[in-house]
């Protein structure tokens, strides 16, 4: 590692890279524990002049990127060289590494540094670099001294602006030891942190350039995976016109050769979607870059590009037999990585423990097919045909969905009790033919409960005139549902007491559609004047979006007459109307909906149902109809900003838990009149 002399700056190394730790933090007084972060891998490389050259993992000379970093370690090194092996992060508001916002600021440096007038922002969002390992000091080359030398050589050095730069924190096993911790209670403070996860280092192991030693151990808290970008699929409904969907592929690790990983839908912004297919259009080619030909029906309306743009992707399953990842949602390009250097998973667990589901395999017979039998609570069930896709733009299968409702029950459970259930199946996935089924279809469980009900038409399916209605009253009923593909769970606003009987609403439900020309963002402005007149009459409104285009705002109420909640709702509609004629319409009629929000009051007759929340959706995507705060209504300016999707609402539930709580646990009288 010379000098370089022309630059003013030693030389580049390339960094050492750590191994996965097989999902065991490894334990031992051996053993040093680091935060592992979550932004772009660098060298910040300075000359005894103070001049500073920044250079990603493999090579890509990012000074210019970051500026605000030139020079900012200088004032420490009393006019020594060094170099720094480290991180750059941006924060979020909850000072936790962001980097999805570090990809954003990444996307307009590059709109920056493209364009001839440098137009546009990108240095708006504060960047700072994180320092783990010193590798050069003065003439002192570090790479042979061992770790704890390195690092009481960095931890010496003062950090002259803790905004731009500071040191990773670093425990050793003895001092956690010493304060009756492990290694386990630093990975929980680590995930409270907001940070990716651990790793844990020899504290004797020397620097190894280039090399992935198993003297450096990584054990994420979420697994993501390096893709090379192959192909894209144009967007369909509110998509159409732009990128839907990337299809993935990495270097299998033992052949070499380029094979299909799958695809990815969710995670991308609207700007993100427009920006990527810019950049794919440019390299389209005829056909795929596999070794092998993908599965024909992953790649339907697929449009293959050179594979020389590498992205990351969060997921929580990889299926060892397919070779498919799942349950994959979209974090950005890496421009600092290489194809190259992106090798397909082949040896790591899943799922991912942190998404072990509730309904715990008893008897694991992989295969398309084939038969599993769960435990659900206290009930065994057989389920089947778990790889089939239900939502091609995903890849998202059925064993997708029944591990979703089986982790979302706690939450989903309380607001589906005692109340008649309709689904809508999609026994083909939601590209094939759906039914809307009330009656409990045969063949159900005989521990199932049910509810015969009168039926408000002509039709029914067991003797005359009632329906008798499945009530999704345990965990094992959600999953039994899910096996049956009832991607949609719609209930009334009343529940059923014995006999069974129906109750009086003790729900008041506004259902915001928006027409031709409006969207979501409309329905928030209409969904804030409602709470406001819904808090003055006493009632405590919640509101959740759709899962499609819309939303709905409920209140728990108290009424003994069941036609009291409509005529409340349709007063208050037809008030906004004559308030707003131009932004708010309370008729039916869907030539009255353009350019305005149909405040949808019917849905307060026993006889309808609305979308429960936490339900799926059958869309093109597995987006859910997801309870939000008022805040985020009021925030809410682009549709894509309140679009969920089942990935995004596991861990919504252990951020907000149940938004919609407050439907049960507080309810006011119906006032006469609004």
């Amino acid at each position: 590692m010379a000098a370089n002399i022309s630059a003013g700056v030693p030389e580049w190394v390339e960094p050492m890279l750590a191994k996965p730790d097989g999902g065991r933090v490894p334990q031992g007084p051996e053993w040093t524990y680091e935060h592992k972060l979550d932004g772009y891998r660098c060298a910040m490389r300075i000359g005894a002049d103070g001049s500073t050259v920044v250079t990603s993992r493999n090579g890509i000379d990012f000074t210019d990127e970051f500026p605000t970093l030139a020079g900012v370690l200088a004032p420490a090194l009393d006019g020594r060289a060094a170099v720094f092996d480290g991180e750059i992060v941006v924060y979020d508001e909850h000072g936790r590494p962001d980097f999805g916002a570090l990809q954003e600021r990444r996307g307009r440096y590059r709109k920056h540094s493209s364009s001839p007038r440098r137009t546009g922002r990108f240095d708006d969002v504060p960047v700072r670099f994180l320092a783990f390992d010193l590798l050069r000091l003065g003439d002192q080359v570090l790479l042979q001294a061992p770790y704890d030398q390195r690092r009481a050589l960095l931890e010496q050095l003062v950090m002259p602006d803790p905004y731009l730069a500071s040191v990773v924190p670093a425990v050793t096993f003895d001092t956690l030891a010493a304060d009756r911790l492990t290694p386990k209670t630093l990975l929980e403070q680590v995930a409270a942190a907001g940070h990716e996860g651990l790793i844990a280092k020899l504290r004797a192991s020397t620097y190894v350039p280039g090399q992935r030693s198993g003297a450096w151990l990584k054990h994420p808290l979420i697994q993501t995976q390096e893709v090379i970008l192959c192909g894209w699929r144009p967007g369909q409904s509110r998509f159409t016109g732009i990128l839907g969907g990337l299809l993935l592929g990495a270097h299998d690790p033992t052949t070499g050769d380029l094979v299909y990983l799958g695809d990815v839908g969710t995670g991308f912004s609207e700007r993100e979607r427009s920006a990527l297919q810019d950049r794919l259009q440019a390299l389209e080619r005829p056909g795929h870059p596999f070794v092998e030909d993908p599965p024909r029906e992953d790649v339907r309306r697929a449009r293959w590009v050179d594979p020389v743009l590498v992205g990351e992707v969060v997921y929580r399953q990889f299926t060892r037999g397919a070779g498919r990842l799942r349950h994959t949602a979209w974090r950005g390009l890496r421009e600092d990585r290489d194809p190259a250097e992106v090798i397909a998973p082949h040896s790591r667990p899943g799922p991912f423990p942190a998404s072990t589901p509730a309904a715990e395999p008893v008897v694991d017979k992989p295969g398309a097919g084939e038969r599993v039998t769960v435990q659900a609570g206290q009930r065994r069930l057989t389920l089947s045909n778990l790889d089939k896709v239900l939502y091609p733009a995903d890849g998202f299968t059925k064993g997708e969905v029944i591990h979703y409702y089986s982790r979302i029950a706690p939450v989903l459970l309380p607001h589906l009790a005692g109340r008649p259930v309709t689904t809508i199946r999609f026994p083909d996935g939601v590209d094939g033919e759906q039914f809307f089924e009330k009656n409990t279809p045969r063949g159900a469980p005989p521990w199932l409960s049910t509810a015969r009900l009168p039926s408000s038409g002509s039709r029914s399916g067991r003797g005359p005139g009632t329906i008798d209605y499945p009530l999704l009253d345990e965990l094992a009923a959600l999953v039994w549902a899910a096996n049956l593909a009832a991607l949609e769970l719609h209930v009334p606003q009343w529940t059923i007491g014995p006999g069974p009987v129906k109750r009086p609403p003790d729900r008041l439900v506004f259902d915001l559609d928006p027409g031709p020309g409006t969207t979501i963002v409309d329905c928030c402005r209409i969904a804030e004047r409602l709470r406001d007149v819904l808090v003055a009459d006493g009632l405590t409104p919640v509101a959740k979006t759709s899962g499609s285009k819309g939303m709905q705002v409920y209140a728990g109420i108290r009424t003994r007459q069941p036609d009291r909640p409509s005529v409340y709702a349709k007063a208050l509609a037809e008030r906004f109307a004559a308030q707003t004629p131009e932004l708010v319409t309370a008729t039916m009629a869907k030539n009255h909906r353009h350019g305005r929000v149909f405040i949808d009051w019917s849905q307060n007759n026993p006889a309808k149902t609305t979308i429960a929340p936490y339900s799926l959706r059958g869309r093109e995507h597995p987006t859910v109809s997801t309870p939000i705060t008022w805040d985020e209504v009021e925030a809410c300016h682009r549709p894509g900003q309140l679009v969920f999707t089942a990935d995004d609402l596991l861990d919504r539930v252990d951020d907000h838990g149940d938004l919609f709580a407050s439907l049960i646990t507080t309810r006011a009288t119906l006032p006469a009149r609004p």
